[in-house]
């Protein structure tokens, strides 16, 4: 299932894998829409495969709950709600998204 992740991740420069009914997945969803970052956006519930993918991102996460969102820049996990919010506040995300060529400014 980790194979299935991967390719999903590939499609785009930025892909997040959601649940739709978990409110951190809507806040960085919403932050790469107000960065104009055309992400892919991932929802697990609605995918019959779902739960395994689920269970796959949260091994490739190290087993730290939750799973989701788990976000992936340039084909690489880059991690959940926590890390994308560090280095967003860090000022760091916006030059990883540009160098993954998801953001032009």
């Amino acid at each position: 299932m980790a194979d299935r992740v991967m390719k999903l991740a590939s499609e785009r420069a930025v892909v997040v894998f959601t649940l739709s009914s978990c409110c951190m997945c809507h806040t960085v969803t919403k932050l790469m829409q107000d960065l104009s970052v055309n992400a892919l956006v991932h929802e697990l519930d609605s995918d019959p495969r779902g739960k395994e993918m689920e269970r796959a991102l949260l091994k490739m996460l190290g087993g730290r709950a939750p799973a989701v969102p788990a976000v992936f820049i340039g084909g690489q996990l880059v991690g959940g709600t926590n890390r994308i919010m560090s280095l967003h506040l860090g000022g760091e995300l916006v030059p990883i998204l540009m160098n993954a060529g998801a953001l032009w400014l």
